[in-house]
């Protein structure tokens, strides 16, 4: 989650790294049951603020005429061949559905995004989710429904 809203794997590194400390050290002592919602809603916390105060430095770039903290970098594990599937054409179906998905979820709004990867990817129930998002469950419901119905939508062309 943190990756898809950083677009950046050192910038997500470094939220989720922010978020298990802040979750140690607040909720440690809490019942094990509780810790997947508590850790999401921490999570999603410091996503905002990262974005929150990404805006202001690339604001601030802007002004002074620098680039912003979104710029494109080459990943060099995309040089490293997959070895996993033998046929490169299944290989290639899966990296490109992959790639649109990816695409698709970096289109949902910030709410969207959120309330759908932590129903359809994490398993949270909705409850869960609305704890974790810091938001009633009606916006939970709400925001995933969207999100779904924009997914489809996007991904119109993988569908059979």
């Amino acid at each position: 989650m943190a990756r898809l809203a950083a677009s950046d794997e050192d910038e997500a590194l470094d939220i989720v790294q922010d978020a298990m400390l802040a979750f140690v050290t607040r909720y440690a002592g809490k019942p094990e049951d509780e810790w997947a919602p508590l850790f999401h809603r921490t999570l999603q916390n410091r996503i905002i603020d990262w974005h929150r105060r990404s805006s202001v430095r690339n604001r601030l770039r802007s002004w002074f005429g620098g680039g912003s903290l979104g710029e494109e970098r080459e990943d060099p594990l995309e040089k490293v061949a997959d070895s996993s599937s033998p046929d490169p054409a299944v290989s290639l179906l899966r990296k490109d559905l992959g790639e649109a998905i990816e695409r698709a979820l970096r289109e949902l709004p910030l709410r969207q995004q959120q309330a759908f990867l932590l129903r359809a990817w994490e398993g949270l129930d909705v409850a869960g989710t609305a704890f974790a998002m810091g938001c009633s469950e009606g916006s939970v419901k709400t925001h995933f429904s969207r999100a779904v119905h924009r997914m489809r939508e996007l991904l119109e062309e993988y569908t059979p």
